[in-house]
């Protein structure tokens, strides 16, 4: 299982994640390589990361989100691992099986208890005997808390406020509270169990709402009923600035015709297929754009672009 704890304050949303499959990682080299490709996608992406534990077959984050969102991290960051890790291991097929799915967390009454859940988990997990050993385990964050190993991108200073507002003091203090939650069973409460998942956003989730599905949707927030109250607002305020399907083909449309305009070619030249310069380059542009920027499904932008599904999914995967 790979289990990404999303955490963010303000307009933005805190999500626990799962990914479920097999082995991730084979040895050090995987996990090294891993945690560059993560460390530099926070930096570039100005993701916060609190907390992180690599294991043979899962990974717990927990970051709070960018400018860029998290979608971007994440897809940037499971794609291009699986890649490396393909080449490295002369296989194919996906590394990662199945889409991850959300919960929403609320970051006064959860911070802390993700921090020692993930931090814990290797020591739960039978890959540290002691509660010692986890400070000289390189693979997770709590290690960085300890400064055994120092990432530029690991943000302990934030993780400590949280204790105290001087080093020696929440440091004890944070390992005092690790102690305690050592004898805590928190994983229904932190990893959902029992609570819904997502059902593809939050447009669906008010879509459930107005079914009398409102306690299943809202089982899925760990929060305050207060908070809870916050987050639908947000999101219907943000379903109603959410483009009509007329109006993204309609801005295709005029994308597709401006571009063609400015370099000189045809609506039937860009759709031909052609891999001819700079066609492809072009179509990819395009590709990007209507995916990121509109929503428009991979399906779709094919058929705008005249291409495959698949070629289009290749075109936002070559960009990493």
């Amino acid at each position: 299982m790979f289990i990404i704890s999303i955490f963010s304050r303000g307009r933005f949303v805190c999500v626990l994640q799962e990914i479920e499959r097999g082995e991730i990682f084979q040895d050090d080299a995987d996990r090294t390589e891993f945690l560059r490709r993560f460390g530099d996608l926070a930096k570039t992406t100005g993701t916060g990361v609190y907390a992180f534990a690599l294991m043979g077959n899962h990974v717990h984050l927990l970051v709070r989100s960018g400018s860029g969102g998290i979608a971007t991290l994440m897809r940037r960051l499971l794609s291009g691992y699986a890649q490396y890790y393909n080449r490295r291991h002369h296989r194919v097929g996906h590394l990662f099986q199945n889409r991850y799915k959300s919960i929403i967390c609320e970051e006064d009454a959860y911070f802390i208890k993700l921090v020692a859940y993930i931090h814990l988990n290797p020591l739960r997990a039978g890959v540290v005997r002691t509660f010692d050993e986890i400070e000289e385990y390189p693979w997770a964050g709590h290690a960085c808390i300890m400064q055994r190993v120092r990432y530029d991108w690991f943000d302990r200073h934030y993780v400590l406020q949280h204790f105290g507002t001087h080093e020696d003091s929440a440091i004890w203090a944070y390992l005092e509270f690790l102690s305690d939650e050592l004898s805590q069973d928190r994983e229904a409460e932190l990893s959902g169990g029992g609570l819904v998942r997502s059902y593809g956003g939050w447009s669906n989730v008010l879509s459930m709402r107005k079914q009398g599905l409102m306690e299943m949707s809202d089982a899925r927030v760990l929060g305050s009923g207060e908070f809870v109250s916050s987050l639908l607002e947000q999101a219907d305020a943000s379903v109603k600035q959410q483009l009509s399907g007329a109006r993204r083909l309609e801005l295709v449309k005029q994308d597709i015709e401006s571009l063609c305009q400015e370099k000189g070619i045809s609506l039937t030249v860009l759709r031909s297929g052609s891999r001819r310069t700079p066609l492809p380059e072009l179509r990819k542009r395009l590709a990007v754009k209507f995916v990121e920027e509109y929503g428009l499904s991979l399906a779709e932008t094919a058929r705008q672009l005249g291409v495959t599904t698949n070629a289009v999914a290749y075109m936002l995967k070559s960009r990493l």
